[in-house]
């Protein structure tokens, strides 16, 4: 999950992880909360 994350966006390991349990693990919304 963070790995796919991370090749989608570029964000750090960190600021993936955060993204993911912030969301409860939905990758199209840690994908919005990365991007702000």
């Amino acid at each position: 999950m963070v790995k796919e994350l991370r090749e989608r966006t570029g964000a750090g390991i960190m600021d993936c992880k955060k993204a993911l349990g912030e969301t409860n693990g939905d990758l199209e919304k840690a994908i919005e909360f990365l991007r702000e």
